[in-house]
């Protein structure tokens, strides 16, 4: 008999280590392996995330504003395209200025106008983006286009002073299962309304 065990979604793994670091928190993912997800891991770190690997789990926590780095998107093992939105909402709330270059697809950065709308500064320049880093974001309606720009903006939402109102068409769950439920498990004050 051939026994097999399906690895754990990595993007989600990423996307909430991404998370904690943004809102200055902690999370354990457990179930994982940590070379999965080595490159954001590493981001994180250069961003000044504590991070602590194990051999099937990964401790991420962050105290204090974020340092701006730059960042590249590439096929795995590179940094995931789809963590590029919820690290965006990271650098835009770091020290400094950073640099996001998108090399997997084009027309990546659609959200950044509803990122904008929550005080972001950030400049696309074809498969860039230079993001000036502010002291905090501040809750606004926002809509979100997509799977992982509508996550993003959620943990934009749990960081920014005052309420966010993410207005979404299901993509969020169609990426990410109980998303709402896991954040509300992590202390997340969150509510899923239906119109």
């Amino acid at each position: 008999p051939v026994h097999h065990r399906i690895m754990p979604d990595r993007i989600e793994a990423g996307t909430f280590a991404i998370g904690a670091t943004t809102t200055g928190g902690d999370v354990r993912l457990v179930g994982l392996r940590p070379e999965h997800i080595e490159l954001p891991l590493q981001k994180l770190e250069e961003a000044g995330a504590e991070v602590r690997r194990y051999s099937d789990s990964v401790e991420v926590s962050m105290t204090g504003r974020p340092r701006a780095i730059d960042l590249v998107t590439l096929p795995y093992p590179g940094f995931p395209t789809d963590l590029q939105h919820p690290m965006m909402v990271l650098l835009a709330q770091a020290q400094g200025s950073s640099l996001l270059t998108e090399n997997v697809f084009e027309a990546r950065f659609v959200f950044v106008d509803e990122l904008s709308r929550m005080g972001s500064t950030i400049k696309v320049e074809g498969h860039h983006a230079v993001i000036r880093g502010v002291e905090s974001l501040s809750g606004a309606p926002v809509e979100a286009p997509d799977i992982r720009a509508g996550a993003a903006l959620v943990l934009a939402g749990l960081c920014a002073r005052g309420r966010t109102e993410v207005f979404d068409k299901g993509h969020i769950r169609r990426g990410y299962e109980d998303f709402d439920r896991k954040l509300r498990l992590l202390g997340a004050d969150i509510e899923v309304s239906t119109v």
